[in-house]
């Protein structure tokens, strides 16, 4: 086992040290789980290897509805034009 430095923002910090009194466990036991999952869930990534980097994700939303000038009126309670 490897022994590394995190920082943490106090809120966050203070939450891990609450859920580990709760749990009787102690803070790097809840940090190592946590990240366990997330590699896990993230595990397909590293099977693939690294993303080119030509890639770039694209989403088409389709044609525009509603001008700019008119958003505020629409989102508001306006009518689409």
């Amino acid at each position: 086992m490897q022994k590394i430095q995190i920082l943490f923002p106090d809120p966050l910090m203070d939450a891990l040290r609450k859920l580990a009194s709760i749990e009787d466990r102690p803070v790097s036991e809840i940090v190592r789980r946590a990240v366990d999952r997330d590699v896990e869930q993230r595990s397909g990534l590293l099977q693939r290897g690294p993303v080119p980097a030509s890639f770039f994700p694209v989403f088409d939303g389709g044609k525009v509805l509603v001008s700019a000038a008119n958003m505020k009126s629409v989102v508001y309670g306006g009518e689409l034009p």
